[in-house]
């Protein structure tokens, strides 16, 4: 990337990295370096270093994400104090010139960054954190909404059932995380309905993320024949639960390993909806796979005993109990896409078109997995996992540092006493300290509501300046 200022371009970096804990005598120091930020803006070609660059851009961002209330205006006040702190002529504070700059970003620039931060944290968890050596990736999904104008409605249409201007455009994504720390290394983005617009359409588009040998804990939905093979033909292995709406375990069959524990071969169907023949023809006849029977043992679970089908096949290497605990830690994912949409608010977006509402995700996930790498740092400092510290703590404690870091006259032993007791603070705020913790699933508080929007808002208030007319 040829940029017009070098010197500012590393200092603004610095910057950036510096807000996320990422100079210093610190772990996952190299999750986010000025090569991945320069490989990230190389799509930006030769944008003039005025107040709204590339990286202030991204860093206001950001700030805007990780405050509570996304405000635009916000955001730029703090670049405006941050300005003048620094003694530098301050910026306007209006929004035009920042909502600009975001808009001339490159959309590849915001999923470039995102995944090679989540990546880069991930390739360095501790191997402590891993389970029984292998690196287990979730998958899940969930939607998003989005403004209701006519772009994104033609790009994300509503559900069907809802009436013209009664709806919102909604989205579905699809992201691959990390179990050992948490990080996002893939996300997908489409359409809430259709034909390939599931949730496993969009896994088979990311799976390219996934090297041989590591394990895949997925949903019933997942442990179909097609998927459990094309998996398997990657070198990647499937815990999943068997879905009993298309398969029956007869454990009086197949190789037996244990007691409810054996080896089955699956015939493949005689057709697969979601490839073409010729694909259909190059899959082998039957593929062997592990069925085994997990017991339930603790109270406020509704299931007593599931079927989980894997290939791991080996019981010397993976036992019974081995297998329950990857299926368990699949409702991590649950979790770690509720801190995703309610604790950095990404549940209704606020983008006007397509591009401006992707490149919001994309914002997202970069700041998510910035906290996630701090929580890294803090647990591998504390000799802690780093699902055991809160994420609502990790994002809500540097906001109260960020200041201090900022400041130009501090020294590096200064900022490192800072980090180290930034650090201190995030690993206070534990999470995981009530095991096997159930509630009931029901509601206490009652709110009262005006209704529902029955009719489009223009029709409603035609019809509310009638009435006024008519009093």
């Amino acid at each position: 990337m040829r940029h017009s200022y070098p010197g500012s371009f590393r200092a603004r970096a610095t910057l950036l990295r510096r807000q996320f804990l990422q100079d210093g005598g610190l772990p996952f120091t190299d999750a986010l370096t000025e090569d991945v930020l320069a490989q990230a803006l190389a799509a930006v070609g030769g944008w003039l270093d005025r107040i709204s660059s590339p990286l202030v851009t991204l860093r206001v961002s950001l700030g805007q994400v990780l405050y509570p209330g996304h405000s635009r205006r916000a955001a730029v006040a703090r670049l405006v104090a941050h300005r003048v702190a620094r003694g530098r002529k301050p910026c306007s504070a209006r929004t035009g010139a920042y909502c600009r700059a975001r808009r001339r970003l490159p959309e590849a620039f915001f999923p470039a960054a995102a995944c090679s931060v989540g990546r880069a944290l991930d390739a360095r968890a501790d191997r402590r954190w891993l389970w029984n050596g292998r690196r287990v990736y979730l998958f899940d999904g969930t939607t998003v909404t989005m403004p209701d104008t006519p772009a994104n409605q033609a790009a994300y249409p509503q559900v069907y059932n809802r009436g013209a201007g009664l709806g919102f455009p909604i989205a579905r994504i699809g992201a691959v995380i990390s179990l050992a720390c948490g990080a996002v290394v893939g996300l997908g983005f489409c359409r809430y309905a259709g034909k390939g617009r599931g949730e496993v359409s969009l896994l088979r588009r990311l799976w390219g993320v996934l090297a041989p040998g590591d394990v895949l804990p997925a949903d019933r939905l997942t442990a179909n024949w097609a998927t459990t093979q094309m998996l398997r033909g990657r070198g990647v292995e499937l815990v999943s639960r068997l879905n009993k709406a298309h398969r029956r375990a007869d454990f009086r069959r197949g190789r037996r390993l244990g007691p409810e524990d054996h080896v089955v071969r699956w015939a493949k169907p005689t057709s697969i909806r979601s490839l073409d023949r010729e694909a259909y023809r190059g899959l082998p006849d039957a593929i062997t796979v592990r069925e085994a029977r997990v017991r339930v043992a603790r109270p406020g679970f509704r299931t007593r005993s599931v079927v989980v089908v894997t290939t791991l096949l080996d019981p010397r290497r993976t036992t019974t109990e081995d297998l329950g605990a990857p299926y368990r830690a699949r409702w991590n994912a649950e979790l770690d896409l509720r801190s995703i949409k309610s604790a950095l608010q990404m549940r209704d977006l606020r983008g006007k078109t397509p591009e401006l509402v992707r490149k919001e995700v994309w914002t997202h996930i970069l700041a998510y997995n910035l906290i996630r790498t701090v929580m890294a740092q803090a647990a591998a400092t504390h000799d802690v996992v780093p699902r055991s510290i809160s994420f609502t703590g990790a994002l809500q404690t540097p906001a109260a540092f960020q200041p201090s870091l900022e400041l130009r006259a501090a020294g590096a032993a200064h900022r490192l006493r800072l980090h180290h007791a930034l650090l201190d603070a995030i690993a206070a705020h534990r999470v995981a300290d009530r095991p096997d913790r159930y509630e009931p699933r029901v509601k206490k508080r009652r709110r009262n509501h005006y209704g529902w929007l029955t009719r489009p808002r223009a029709e409603m208030k035609r019809r509310m300046a009638k009435r006024a007319t008519q009093k």
